[in-house]
């Protein structure tokens, strides 16, 4: 198997490969598959991108909540109405509109996964094939390159330089050189090099079977919104309990007459307590969600990554495959000192062709030299060309794990044009900033040739070659192929290198990103672009799309070590060239130590362990195994427009489940208080559960769902519980104290038959007032539908309380005309008093927590 060779500071995108060459490792042959899955020795651990249906299922019906209204439902069922059992059936309609809706997302979920899975390169009877991960058995020969994840324990038998990483699984950053019979652990990845490893361990023996597995399921997990939820149930859970024994005594002892009645008043005041469609709604947001982003080839491997990219404030772009295609051009071979134009696309043209698996900067060499034919810029323009054909045969390592000249042996090697042949190759790594070839010519003479970075090459203190720094200036991409007096696997082979040529290769911007750049300025979030090119290049390219702070990039080797002094270089700039892996993992450390959430997106194996760090990782679709394994959100499209979606769609979610869980606790809280207040007067609970069912429905069971989905696109702040609280409880109070107030003026009010009944009528009418109230304020900023909304909702109690047969259902009617009025000024007193709390509340804030203006230009690709 032959090095990889790559020349770009990315690493290359997944090859497409169908066969392998002939080599002395044929792999397994059908029969002794066959044998193997026979006997069961299939890699059969199932990567599950959901929950099961079961799991599902059992999330949504068997809750704790669920099980108190299913116990007060069935009481009612005994002694009462149906009218006062429906919460019974909106909890059913409740509960199934949220397993539908997480079976919607599962599907959506689960046909991504399948888009995005890793398919290793198997070779069996001497041909290389892809197949899924699943379909590996024992003994199975797994090829890899650069970007390759090794899905199961093994052993080498092939290695070219094969540099693995298993940072992910020790913690040591730096990559393990392998050699034959070595052992590799699933969950590595390969950074540099290639080579083959015979399974060892498949299925749930393999090490990282478990963490495989783990990372790519449905969670919903280490989530502020998810924990803060649980939280405020909590707390409901430690006043509900005691409040709600107070309330069954008390109105055992004031009904003592009619038990049944005394039952009813009891559960009426229980029943609101419950805040079971704050649950519930967080579900449904976040399975519509992973829907809406479902449907733009986004694969949310991890729940709470929608959350998380909203409260990004940072996000660090690799420019290559990033803010650039995959695709490039050589535009011109410019020779230096007088070289032979010939004998360099000849060197290029051999270059290339010892390299199975080329990226983006090689395989433009490859067109532009299939067989050492012209490139622009040398003796005319380049001729288009497939690329070169690839010789048989794998090319061992000099000084590595087989012989350095394989003439001497009669080994295979790499062949181009004029019989040049690559004896030895040294491949890329992000840290080195440079690949190398030892070709050996139609006379025996080997000479050793470098292609890289030329300010890396170049020996310090010599002046760079004319005219690279106009090139970077205007955003080309300048590659130096320098020439070596030492060999391959000297650790010095750069010292002393002589330039040859500079290779001037042209990148393409996506359409996209000077569109996605600007959303992200609008929205208030830093983009820092991080690169392991040249600085003034970068910045170039990133000017180019008028990212501001581009035009005063850094040489990332100049920044300082310590994090704090990094962090405030990372915070002024914005573009930062030559970039090493380690280094990016750094600046997320420094950037996250001054408290912002950064989101790193990436497609290369030097990308990974930023990606691993950041708050948020984002891997293209196109990009490596490694990448995609590690990060929470895969672009399968690898359209980098789809971020303003991922974002837009985070806040969404956590912004309207804000406004939500203000309405739900604001109820839970009047509930309390109401039920304590009627414990320590020893009166009739006020209301009947049909009482508090209409009233739920109309001021937050239909606003909340509508508003729960609704366009929101301001940034997530922490701390949500405290914000959340902050209204809640004083509204509550206000909401609680106002409707007491009203009942007792009511009981002293009327007398006679039915007192009961006008007493109820006239609390639910303040209560209902005041709800519609905190649902005006919630529902900011208006917007025709949202002004529709809540006239939707009065108006439907206006109906109620119109018709008659309603009115009977609801036991509800309004007697004569003081005690009716009176209750709306005690409402008009209580709505001015929520007025003064939420704008006090929203000035210590600094913004009112539910007001999310629109941001000032549309998000691209983000519809509302």
């Amino acid at each position: 198997m032959t090095h990889q060779v790559p020349v770009d500071t990315s690493e290359p995108d997944p090859p497409e490969r169908s066969a392998a060459p002939p080599s002395a490792h044929p792999g397994l042959t059908a029969a002794e598959v066959a044998e193997r899955v026979a006997r069961g020795e299939v890699n059969d651990v199932p990567v599950r991108s959901s929950r099961s249906t079961a799991d599902i299922v059992r999330a949504n019906v068997f809750t704790r909540f669920n099980a108190i209204i299913g116990v007060l439902f069935l009481i009612i069922l005994v002694v009462g109405p149906i009218q006062d059992g429906l919460f019974g059936f909106v909890i059913v309609a409740n509960t199934a509109i949220g397993i539908i809706q997480e079976l919607r997302a599962k599907k959506t979920l689960d046909s991504l996964a399948v888009i995005g899975e890793a398919k290793p390169t198997v070779r069996r009877d001497g041909t290389a094939a892809e197949i899924h991960t699943s379909e590996i058995v024992l003994g199975d020969l797994v090829e890899l390159g650069p970007g390759d994840k090794v899905v199961v324990d093994g052993e080498v038998v092939e290695a070219d330089g094969l540099e693995i990483d298993e940072s992910l699984l020790t913690g040591e950053a730096d990559p393990v050189l392998k050699r034959p019979g070595d052992p590799v652990m699933s969950g590595s990845f390969v950074v540099a090099g290639g080579g083959a490893f015979t399974a060892t361990k498949v299925g749930r023996e393999a090490y990282a079977a478990q963490l495989a597995e783990e990372a790519s399921r449905f969670t919903l997990v280490h989530s502020e919104l998810r924990s803060g939820i649980s939280q405020i149930l909590k707390y409901v859970t430690w006043m509900m309990v005691p409040t709600a024994v107070g309330l069954i005594i008390s109105q055992l002892v004031v009904e003592d007459d009619d038990w049944r009645e005394a039952v009813r008043r009891m559960v009426g005041g229980i029943v609101p307590m419950v805040p079971e469609g704050l649950v519930l709604l967080t579900s449904v947001a976040f399975a519509i969600g992973v829907i809406r982003l479902g449907r733009q080839q986004c694969l949310v491997q991890e729940l709470p990554a929608i959350e998380g990219l909203a409260r990004v404030d940072v996000v660090c772009l690799d420019k290559t495959g990033t803010l650039t295609e995959g695709g490039m051009d050589v535009t011109e071979l410019r020779p230096l000192d007088g070289a032979d134009g010939a004998e360099l696309r000849r060197v290029l043209g051999a270059l290339g062709a010892a390299d199975p698996r080329p990226n983006a900067s090689l395989q433009a060499i490859i067109d532009a030299f299939p067989d050492g034919g012209p490139a622009a810029g040398a003796d005319g323009p380049a001729a288009p060309a497939e690329p070169a054909a690839r010789a048989d045969g794998p090319a061992p390592v000099a000084g590595a794990d087989g012989p350095g000249d394989p003439a001497a042996d009669g080994g295979p090697a790499a062949a181009a044009g004029d019989g040049l042949r690559a004896v030895a190759t040294l491949p890329f790594s992000s840290a080195r900033k440079y690949s190398g070839a030892t070709l050996l010519g139609p006379d025996h003479r080997r000479t050793t040739w470098l292609l890289g970075a030329p300010d890396v090459l170049l020996p310090d203190g010599e002046p760079a070659p004319a005219g690279i720094e106009e090139l970077n200036a205007q955003g080309l991409r300048v590659l130096l192929l320098a020439r070596s007096e030492r060999e391959l696997d000297d650790p010095r082979v750069a010292e002393g290198a002589r330039g040859a040529a500079l290779v001037v290769l042209e990148q393409r911007l996506r359409p996209d990103a000077a569109d996605t750049l600007r959303y992200f300025a609008d929205q208030d979030v830093d983009a820092k672009v991080i690169s392991g090119d040249n600085a003034v290049s970068v910045g170039a390219v990133a000017g180019k799309l008028g990212l501001p702070g581009a035009s005063d990039p850094v040489d990332a080797r100049r920044l300082p070590a310590e994090r704090d002094r990094m962090a405030a270089v990372l915070e002024d700039g914005a573009v930062f060239g030559r970039v090493t892996p380690q280094q990016k993992r750094d600046m997320v450390g420094a950037l996250q130590s001054r408290g912002h959430n950064v989101a790193m997106t990436g497609d290369g194996v030097n990308d990974v362990l930023a990606l691993k760090d950041a708050d948020i990782g984002v891997s293209m679709g196109s990009g490596s195994e490694a990448t995609r394994a590690v990060a929470q959100i895969v672009l399968l499209n690898n359209s980098f427009s789809t971020l303003p979606s991922v974002v837009a769609e985070g806040r969404r979610v956590i912004g309207n489940i804000e406004r939500v869980a203000n309405l739900f606790l604001v109820k839970t809280v009047y509930s309390v208080l109401l039920a304590l207040l009627v414990v320590l007067s020893q009166v009739p609970y006020p209301f009947l559960p049909r009482h508090l069912t209409l009233l739920s429905t109309l001021t937050i069971g239909v606003p909340a769902f509508f508003l729960a989905l609704a366009p929101n696109k301001e940034r997530a702040k922490p701390h949500f519980v405290r914000r959340v609280m902050r209204y809640s409880i004083p509204a509550g109070l206000i909401a609680a104290a106002a409707t007491f107030t009203a009942y007792l003026v009511a009981r002293h009010h009327y007398r006679g038959e039915g007192a009961l009944d006008a007493e109820t009528s006239a609390a639910t009418l303040t209560l209902f007032l005041i709800a519609m109230w905190v649902l005006a304020i919630i529902a900011r900023p208006y917007t025709w539908w949202r002004v529709g909304l809540v006239l939707t909702m009065a108006l439907g109690f206006v109906v109620v309380l119109v018709t008659p047969w309603l009115q009977d259902f609801f036991a509800l009617r309004l007697v004569g005309t003081e005690m009716p009025w009176t209750a709306v000024g005690i409402a008009v007193v209580a709505s001015v008093l929520l007025e003064v709390v939420w704008r006090w509340i929203s000035a210590r804030n600094g913004t009112e927590p539910a007001d999310h203006p629109a941001p000032r230009t549309p998000a691209p690709g983000a519809g509302d």
